[in-house]
C-alpha cells in the first residue's frame, strides 16, 4: 500500500507562527512570574518574623500564596506549558492548564493554613520560638532533607522533569481536560516540592530572600541536566540549615529570629 505524503504548507509561515505563539506564551509566563515577585515583595514588606511567621486571615494568605506560587513555579513550568501548546489545538488550553496547576497549589495553601491553625489550637505556647518552636523548625528542615532522598520524591520529580512523558500519559481532550491535566501536573509538583515549601515556613514564609532561595532550589531540581547532583545538593543544603538552626541559628544569614514572647508560635501562624 502506498501512503501519500502529507500536504506541506506553502512556505514557513505556519511553522513560524507556531514558534512565535509558543515563545509568546513562555514570555507571558515569565512576565507573570516577574509581576508575582514584585507583588509578593510589596505585600510582604516588613512582615518577616522568621520561622512560623503569622499567616494572617485565610483570604489574605491564600491571595499571597497563589501569587507566590506563580512567581516561584512559572519559570520551571514554562517548558511543559510550551510543549502542551504545541500539542493542543485549542489556544485557550495552555491557559486552562496553567489555571488548573494553580488550583492545586491553592488547595495546598489551604491545607498549610489549616495545619497552622490546628497546630496553634492543639499545641498552644509549646511551639513558641523560645520553647519548642526552634526545634520544630530545625526538625522540619531535617525531614525535608531526608525526603529529598526518598523514592516518592524521585517519582514526583521525574514527572516534573519529563513534560512529554507526563502529557502523553495524562492526556485529556477538551477544555475541562486541560484543567484536569494542569491540576494533575500540579499534584505531582506538590508531591515533589512540599518538603521544600515546608522548609520555607520553617525559615520565614514572609521573607522574600528565603522565598527566592527555595525557588532557586526548585528550579535547579526541575531544570538542571544533572538531576542527582541537584537533588543531593538540595538535601545537603537543607541538612546544613537544619543543623545550624538547632545549634547556632544566629549563624544563618538572612534568618530573622522571632522575638521572645508568650504568644504561641503556631497560633501566630494561623491568626
Amino acid at each position: 500500500m502506498i501512503v501519500s505524503a502529507p500536504d506541506r504548507p506553502a512556505g514557513a509561515t505556519p511553522a513560524l507562527t507556531a514558534v512565535r505563539a509558543r515563545a509568546g506564551l513562555v514570555a507571558l509566563l515569565f512576565a507573570l512570574a516577574a509581576i508575582g515577585w514584585w507583588s509578593t515583595a510589596d505585600r510582604m514588606r516588613g512582615m518577616d518574623e522568621g520561622p512560623w511567621t503569622a499567616l494572617g486571615t485565610l483570604g489574605w494568605f491564600l491571595g499571597v500564596w497563589v501569587v507566590m506560587m506563580a512567581a516561584m513555579m512559572f519559570p520551571s513550568l514554562a517548558p511543559t506549558v510550551a510543549l502542551y501548546s504545541r500539542m493542543a489545538r485549542d489556544r485557550v488550553a495552555p491557559l486552562l492548564f496553567t489555571a488548573g496547576y494553580l488550583v492545586t497549589w491553592g488547595a495546598a495553601g489551604v491545607a498549610a493554613f489549616a495545619i497552622a491553625r490546628a497546630g496553634g489550637v492543639i499545641a498552644g505556647d509549646v511551639l513558641a520560638w523560645d520553647r519548642a518552636g526552634r526545634w520544630v523548625a530545625g526538625a522540619t528542615l531535617l525531614v525535608a532533607a531526608a525526603y529529598e532522598l526518598t523514592p516518592l520524591k524521585d517519582v514526583c520529580l521525574r514527572k516534573c522533569r519529563s513534560p512529554l512523558g507526563f502529557l502523553l500519559g495524562s492526556w485529556r481532550d477538551g477544555r475541562a481536560g486541560s484543567l484536569r491535566m494542569g491540576a494533575r501536573h500540579g499534584a505531582w509538583c506538590v508531591g515533589c516540592c512540599w518538603a521544600l515549601m515546608a522548609s520555607l515556613f520553617a525559615l520565614g514564609v514572609m521573607s522574600v530572600a528565603w522565598m527566592a532561595f527555595v525557588a532557586a532550589l526548585i528550579a535547579a531540581e526541575k531544570t538542571l541536566p544533572w538531576r542527582r547532583v541537584a537533588v543531593y545538593g538540595t538535601a545537603g543544603i537543607l541538612l546544613a540549615l537544619g543543623l545550624l538552626l538547632l545549634a547556632a541559628p544566629d549563624a544563618i544569614p538572612a534568618l530573622t529570629t522571632p522575638a521572645s514572647d508568650h504568644m504561641p508560635a503556631m497560633e501566630r501562624m494561623g491568626s
